[in-house]
């Protein structure tokens, strides 16, 4: 059984496609046994109540250093025995510590085909905003490994969505998580949990 560590800031419909895709059966053997978010107020965390799933609120503001927060949230983790960690819309920054601690474990979900649109202050809606700025004409979703840089580990998946004439960045954002973010980031964790992710230094191999 693979044991999934979610982190959150927000809403958490990832973390949402994520409990639909256990409860159908598409993620055999795979188990969401903690929600974490940086927010209290996050709506993440009622959805992980409404499906039994324990959760907590550990914020970056409660902790002097870095460090420590870094500690605080392996720790809990560690409580679960989680074996992947999964980054649902996460805003708070990770440390080296932490990053170290689950090497090659940690997955985010980034709504743009990185490298595009991508990096320290891309999330949330800004990506859209900026793919609408530039005039792209295709945008999508990453799924990735994370490393200390921001949006800069291994690719693991990508899906290509259109942008199509009278987008703003509301609906671009609405599209690009139910044609890409809801598919790939499930897929991600199904190929993990088959051991069928392979890291070669910049890729991902998928046996």
């Amino acid at each position: 059984m693979l044991n999934i560590g979610v982190l959150v800031s927000g809403g958490g419909t990832n973390l949402q496609a994520i409990i639909d895709k256990i409860e159908s059966g598409y993620l055999e053997n795979c188990r969401i046994v903690t929600v974490v978010s940086s927010k209290k107020d996050a709506y993440a965390l009622k959805r992980a109540e409404k499906h039994n799933i324990p959760s907590a609120w550990i914020s970056r503001k409660d902790y002097n250093t870095l460090e420590e927060y870094d500690e605080a949230l392996i720790k809990h983790l560690k409580q679960y025995n989680v074996d992947l960690v999964v980054m649902a819309g996460f805003l708070s920054i990770l440390g080296e510590r932490f990053i170290n601690e689950f090497e090659g474990r940690i997955m985010n979900v980034h709504p743009s085909l990185i490298p595009a649109f991508c990096g320290k202050g891309y999330y949330g809606i800004i990506p859209h905003q900026k793919a609408l700025e530039y005039g792209v004409k295709v945008t999508g979703a990453t799924v990735h490994f994370v490393t200390l840089e921001p949006d800069s580990g291994p690719i693991i998946l990508q899906k290509a969505v259109y942008v199509e004439e009278g987008d703003t960045p509301e609906t671009l954002q609405k599209r690009v998580m139910e044609q890409a973010e809801w598919q790939i980031l499930p897929e991600a964790i199904k190929l993990f949990a088959e051991g069928r992710l392979v890291i070669e230094g910049r890729r991902v191999r998928i046996k």
